[in-house]
């Protein structure tokens, strides 16, 4: 096969067994630190990308990828507007699959002489939204049991564990409202407590009482309730679109807001976090980049000679330039590639890799009895893959440029004044 001389010459250079150990040590050296830098990049990435996915998950558990309220300052009370048009119209909008409605009161919960305060999330218990994302939270009880006028709340998990609450005993809601007059006048609710739910996002699980939408605007006026719509998206990722076409489509009154904007500082604490690991992780690649300068370097020294000799048979200084550059391009990039796949084979089987690996050493990584999930998860986007492949190659490919520089202004005359 044809190849260009100074193809051929650098990929003889990277196949000839050099006799200089110290050379050949940099350049397996130089080429491993790639790999592990790349790869190490991949697992990570996709492993933090698991946990934001997850936390996504559960923040929009009980929560709502759009909802809809009453607009703020200068708006009209939540009790005037029209909440059924609203929902027919937000399930005419491109990309919204479910709208529930519902209330949300201020509470103080009483249990014998334990109290702490709460929210009570009026719910509709047949709306789909509220049976595709609630219903599965429901460690005792069902939903079912939120019946209209039955008086009954479905508590978190941590409410029930601080107030010793168990299914089938009573509960009281101090609800703090004013009289005509203006003097603060507590309302008090018996409830029954129907079950209990746990999503594993304390903010939730510590908070969150839910009953039906008709006993939550029985107990307060609609006045002092807050109203809105619960707005499930096909596309999670595609709620601020979403968001931006019902803005337009509902009329004057309404705040349209999406999840992006209610939990934007996780999110930009994990992205943060996720831009800061990279550059670190870069790092292990930018090292070994730099060992690519230095074997070349020192290979360039060692080919004093031959270079001088090809100069001297009439090769131009760039087929000298080009050699070098074949020969650390194919040394950075074969560790590109490796890293690669090797990332790729970890973060695809970090849930089988990691359970293997506590197994035989005897230890755990995410201990259950601290943190609510013990498997680590994995997300691989092939936009990062892409992006890390990308950096790692344009940093292996600058690190041959300054050799290849000096390799090809190498004088023919000095080089063989003493041979």
């Amino acid at each position: 096969m044809f190849y260009p001389l100074s193809v051929y010459v650098g990929l003889r250079y990277v196949r000839a067994r050099s006799h200089k150990f110290f050379v050949s040590f940099i350049t397996w050296a130089s080429l491993s630190g790639v790999c592990v830098g790349v790869a190490a990049l991949i697992v990570i990435l996709s492993v933090m990308n698991g946990f934001e996915s997850e936390l996504r998950e559960r923040l929009l558990a009980l929560g709502a990828d759009v909802h809809v309220v009453a607009a703020g300052s200068g708006g009209a009370p939540a009790s005037t507007l029209d909440w059924s048009q609203a929902a027919r119209l937000a399930r005419g909008v491109a990309g919204v699959r479910d709208v529930a409605h519902y209330a949300e009161l201020q509470a103080l919960a009483v249990h014998q002489s334990d109290m702490m305060p709460v929210v009570l999330r009026g719910i509709e218990p047949t709306a789909a939204a509220t049976v595709t994302d609630f219903g599965p939270a429901i460690t005792q009880g069902h939903l079912a049991d939120l019946g209209a006028g039955s008086e009954r709340v479905i508590v978190g998990a941590v409410i029930a564990e601080r107030l010793a609450l168990s299914p089938g005993e009573g509960l009281t809601l101090l609800v703090p409202s004013m009289a005509a007059d203006g003097t603060p006048s507590p309302k008090l609710r018996q409830f029954t407590v129907a079950g209990i739910f746990e999503v594993g996002e304390p903010e939730q699980d510590s908070t969150l009482l839910f009953a039906n939408l008709a006993d939550v605007r029985a107990l307060a006026s609609l006045g002092a309730a807050d109203q809105g719509l619960r707005i499930r998206v096909a596309d999670v990722l595609a709620a601020p679109a979403v968001a931006a076409r019902l803005r337009a489509a509902l009329p004057a009154g309404y705040e349209v807001r999406d999840w992006t904007q209610d939990n934007a500082s996780y999110f930009r604490a994990t992205r943060i976090e996720k831009t800061m690991m990279s550059l670190i992780l870069l790092l292990i690649v930018a090292v070994a980049a730099f060992n690519i300068v230095a074997m070349l370097v020192m290979v360039v020294t060692d080919k004093r000679t031959d270079i001088a000799i090809l100069r001297t048979f009439g090769a131009a200084p760039r087929r000298v330039l080009g050699i070098f550059l074949t020969q650390g391009l194919v040394i950075g990039w074969l560790g590109v590639a490796l890293g690669v796949v090797l990332g790729l084979v970890l973060a695809l089987n970090v849930e089988t890799i990691v359970p293997f690996l506590e197994h035989t050493f005897r230890f755990q990584i995410l201990d259950s009895d601290v943190y609510y999930s013990s498997v680590i998860p994995s997300e691989v986007h092939a936009a990062n893959v892409l992006a890390i492949a990308l950096a790692a190659f344009a940093l292996t490919g600058l690190a041959t440029v300054y050799p290849a520089l000096r390799a090809s202004r190498i004088a023919p005359a000095e080089a063989l004044r003493y041979e």
